[in-house]
């Protein structure tokens, strides 16, 4: 049965009442502004992810505090600029790169990572990327359970839920979080710096913050991290510990038969989900497979497993036995190697790289194995030749702790699927958009025809992530399930949201193609 979130982390917090600034400070400088003449605009205005969209704001604000960001906002606000919020850059959609967009606040120089002695938690600013938190978090033995990707910025992680490789041992970066400063702004127009605590008055500001989506409600700052049944006496038990070390290995699969394919997908998703239950004995596990559309590396397994458990070797050895059990296929597999935690994450996961390509994302939670006519559809689609570029379609390990922590404990509803599947489709040149949009819309759709070409919630699907957002869940020629689209991101989740969103941002200053509340309140 699911928990609270207290109940599932032993939850003993100490808070205490949220700290609302009003009028700047006496000589608070402002942000920096950089404008459309500048050299860094170029620099600063290209810093997303997907090359598909490109804002052309008149200015970017650049704060080094919340001050500046409260400053900043009250001035878009005042002169009736569409303002969007840029941590670290890598949102899927146009929710901050928007024709629309006048003003964009960029977090990037906002990065410190700190212990914080008022709330006795680490107070982590939004723009600090996962790769620099790790680094930092270091100092006190600690870590999150936050993503693989190092180049991510903390801003819409952690406001999406935030998960990676510790999270089927350790749940979600959002399971972690104590309290958000957040800039808002008022039914007057008025822009307040505000920290909101779990255990606060403004409680349902910090709950729509653990799986709300960013740039729903305000401009967050920093947050406050720290594990529900730690008092914040001692840094070094604030946060969990991380593994001592891990092991991991690739395994590469040339292209393979239909039959190969089915088997292959079929054994991993059915071996997730045959371990999905919170304390598990593979909740140390954490294997993504990809499968990329050309190349001769059709197929690819990371194996990362906590090696503080004497059988280590055995699990790895086990699971890799059930997945490829009966693949008619050669796999490559690299020798596994033992690494201590620091330099799995530095030599492992994925490093910062260039953000240069055009994407499309779709992704659905799964609760049950897809069937083999679903698989047989994947097949089909991944061995269209004439989809090129950097195509792939991921399946993410989810479930274990994820799944310990009621549905309403926090804004994130999925707490009972066992992975994600991710269609990432990616390419260089504008001419290719839209061959690869059809592809990725209509792979999509049969997947899931069943259910009107959505992963509709229900025994099967968990609905979607909204860390990977797709507007196309707002578009009926791509949902004729008739459910809304915030039902995949938010469940029964959503009426509440809208009520923090109706209390906080009443003027509806923060919004995008799947904010909350639009388009109509």
């Amino acid at each position: 049965m699911a928990l609270s979130r207290r109940r599932f982390l032993a939850a003993s917090a100490v808070g205490g009442a949220a700290a609302v600034v009003g009028a700047p400070a006496a000589g608070a400088a402002d942000a920096r502004v950089v404008g459309v003449g500048d050299p860094d605009y170029s620099a600063l205005v290209s810093r997303g992810y997907n090359r598909r969209f490109m804002a052309q704001p008149e200015q970017i604000y650049v704060p080094t505090s919340a001050e500046e960001v409260r400053v900043a906002v009250a001035r878009a606000v005042a002169e009736g600029s569409r303002l969007a919020v840029r941590s670290g850059g890598h949102c899927f959609e146009n929710f901050v790169d928007s024709a629309q967009t006048r003003s964009i606040v960029d977090l990037s120089r906002m990065n410190q990572v700190r212990w914080d002695e008022e709330h006795r938690a680490f107070s982590v600013d939004a723009g600090a990327e996962l790769g620099a938190v790790y680094d930092a978090l270091r100092r006190w033995g600690v870590t999150l359970p936050a993503g693989i990707c190092l180049g991510v910025g903390m801003g819409g992680h952690v406001s999406g839920g935030g998960y990676g490789p510790l999270s089927r041992r350790l749940g979600l970066v959002a399971d972690y979080l104590h309290g958000v400063e957040v800039v808002t702004v008022d039914t007057d127009g008025a822009a307040k710096v505000v920290v909101a605590l779990e255990d606060g008055p403004d409680a349902d500001l910090w709950w729509a913050h653990t799986g709300g989506g960013g740039g729903n409600f305000g401009v967050v700052t920093r947050f406050l991290l720290r594990a529900p049944q730690s008092d914040g006496s001692d840094p070094a038990t604030a946060l969990p510990k991380p593994p001592g070390a891990m092991l991991n290995s690739r395994v590469i699969l040339p292209m393979m038969s239909e039959a190969a394919f089915v088997r292959l997908l079929g054994n991993y998703l059915a071996f997730f989900e045959r371990y999905s239950a919170p304390g598990n004995r593979f909740a140390g596990l954490y294997a993504p497979l990809s499968f990329r559309t050309v190349g001769t590396a059709f197929a690819q397994l990371i194996v990362l497993l906590d090696a503080d458990s004497p059988d280590a070797r055995a699990q790895f050895d086990e699971f890799l036995g059930e997945v490829l059990n009966g693949v008619d296929a050669v796999p490559m597999v690299q020798p596994v190697a033992q690494l201590s935690y620091p330099d799995t994450v530095a030599q492992v996961y994925y490093p910062k790289g260039p953000l240069s390509a055009r994407v499309k994302v779709k992704a659905g939670y799964l609760r049950r194995v897809y069937s083999e006519d679903q698989l047989r559809i994947f097949y089909r689609y991944l061995t269209d030749l004439a989809v090129l570029g950097e195509t792939e379609v991921e399946f993410l390990p989810f479930g274990g702790a994820v799944n310990a922590v009621a549905p309403e404990a926090t804004a994130i509803p999925a707490r009972n699927s066992f992975a994600q599947m991710l269609i990432h489709a990616a390419w260089r040149l504008p001419e290719g958009d839209e061959q690869h949009l059809r592809w990725a819309r209509e792979l999509f759709r049969d997947v899931y025809a069943a259910t009107g070409g959505v992963p509709v919630p229900n025994a099967d699907n968990g609905g979607s992530y909204v860390n990977y957002p797709d507007p196309d869940l707002a578009d009926p020629q791509w949902n004729s399930s008739g459910l809304p689209w915030h039902r995949f991101y938010y469940g029964d989740n959503y009426p509440k949201l809208l009520r923090v969103k109706q209390q906080w941002d009443p003027r509806n200053v923060f919004q995008h193609a799947l904010s909350i509340g639009r388009p109509d309140w």
